[in-house]
């Protein structure tokens, strides 16, 4: 029998009036017990219950939250012994602008098979709400985003990657686009420049206008990495698998089909979920974890 991991979590809570005192739950901070690296941080990705006890929460600042924080914890400025601690400075920095509405539990232990089951565990049994019997299968963007960070965090390398990516910073001011993660790859081939590479959760699932999207802004996005980071981009969009959307040549197939051509026609690599393990896995050797 696999030897099970003594893990240590906090658990981070969204507080809107500090004087009740109610709270949500919204991420948890987890790490192995003692060890001075690979600390992870997961925050929710439905804000239903942050929304209901305060309908003038800025999600999107707690949001960039969690980004801060997996940044701090892949620079290495967490304290080695006192993860806690390591983090305070990022809740200082905000202290101001979220008057004290995110506030972390007390440290907490467990057993794992793994940090990265562990931390979906954590979040089913602290974070997410609860699913009734009767909730349709999670689908659409959402699931498929799920299933990217999933994947890669099994590989290792989610803490290492770039995520919610703004074109802006290569097309121009204003563009909404945000792609979903990437990374520098490590690579003693690469062109001069070398490569990075994006990937964007498409969902064909109803309509195409996400693909056309992506297809339209993939050339400016491309350009303007060259131009920034004096890289190759390689851009990858995932997207559910054709039988998930269609079972007969109806009209739901042509649209599937015209997402993917209108994608693949501006050099946007389309893999579907059954490929996740293997890009991760390329993602893993890359960054040579």
């Amino acid at each position: 029998m696999k030897q099970r991991v003594p893990c240590e979590f906090f658990l981070i809570r969204y507080v809107p009036d500090v004087v009740k005192g109610e709270f949500a739950n919204i991420g948890v901070l987890a790490r192995e017990a003692g060890s001075a690296e690979g600390a992870m941080v997961r925050f929710t990705r439905d804000w239903s219950r942050v929304r209901c006890m305060d309908a003038d929460a800025d999600i999107g600042l707690l949001e960039s939250l969690e980004a801060e924080i997996a940044a701090r914890l892949a620079a290495g400025t967490a304290n080695a012994l006192d993860l806690k601690k390591g983090i305070k400075p990022v809740m200082q920095v905000l202290e101001d602008t979220l008057s004290n509405s995110v506030q972390i539990s007390e440290m907490k232990a467990s057993l794992a098979e793994s940090l990265p089951a562990e931390l979906e565990q954590l979040m089913r049994m602290y974070v997410e709400p609860l699913k009734v019997k009767a909730e349709r299968r999670k689908s659409g963007r959402a699931a498929i985003a799920g299933a990217m960070r999933t994947e890669f965090e099994r590989a290792g390398v989610w803490g290492m990657m770039r995520k919610r990516v703004a074109a802006s910073l290569y097309t121009r001011a204003g563009d909404p686009t945000k792609i979903d993660c990437g990374y520098r790859a490590a690579l003693e081939t690469a062109p001069a420049g070398g490569i990075i590479r994006m990937f964007q959760a498409v969902s064909l699932e109803g309509d195409v206008e996400a693909a056309k999207g992506l297809a339209y802004s993939a050339p400016q996005l491309r350009e303007g990495v060259e131009r920034v980071e004096g890289a190759t981009l390689d851009l990858t969009a995932v997207v559910e698998p054709l039988r998930e959307v269609s079972n007969a040549e109806d009209e739901a197939t042509e649209r599937y089909r015209f997402g993917v051509d209108a994608m693949e026609r501006q050099a946007i690599r389309v893999v579907t979920l059954s490929d996740l393990a293997r890009v991760a896995e390329t993602a893993r050797v890359e960054l040579r974890v």
